[in-house]
């Protein structure tokens, strides 16, 4: 019988512990929520950037580079360690944030083989005005948990992030 306090994964749970008592279904309690969280906030925070007019992985390149200060330009090289994405796909990024003006490319000094991307100053107003509705959807999404668990989760969070080989220089998005 359900409780009032369950969720989908208590449910997933449930449903396993009957079809295959004989299979140790723990895991999913931590590893399906965080998935499931995942998308939700993933969903969340679309609609945060539609309001702007932009997509997530525009937000992330357009952060990424407000993020590393004056005068907000990475080498093309930087970018795909930050993002965690293929050369390829930091490429198509570049190309079609360029085209809405919000970044440029350069040549780096003394090496024309090497691409410098920096922000436009429209791609610096927009990522200001973004962080501000960002930081405030983050916020809502944390609504539920008081600041120590707030806390105590960014803890377990993190922990669980080293332990599977994430590394301080190859952050996310936020």
């Amino acid at each position: 019988m359900a409780r009032q306090d369950d969720d989908a994964v208590d449910r997933i749970v449930s449903q396993w512990a009957a079809v295959r008592p004989d299979v140790d279904v723990s895991p999913i309690h931590v590893v399906g929520r965080v998935s499931r969280l995942s998308r939700l906030i993933d969903r969340r925070l679309a609609e945060s950037f539609a309001r702007y007019g932009i997509e997530s992985w525009m937000y992330d390149v357009l952060a990424t580079l407000r993020r590393s200060g004056e005068p907000y330009e990475l080498s093309a090289g930087d970018l795909v360690r930050q993002s965690m994405v293929t050369t390829g796909a930091i490429t198509n990024r570049i190309d079609r944030l360029e085209e809405r003006g919000l970044v440029e490319r350069a040549a780096a000094a003394g090496d024309r083989r090497k691409v410098i991307v920096r922000l436009t100053p429209a791609g610096l107003r927009l990522v200001d005005d973004v962080v501000l509705g960002h930081v405030a959807t983050e916020r809502e999404l944390l609504g539920g948990l008081s600041p120590n668990q707030q806390r105590d989760l960014a803890q377990l969070l993190r922990r669980m992030l080293l332990s599977l080989g994430d590394e301080a220089d190859t952050p996310g998005p936020p």
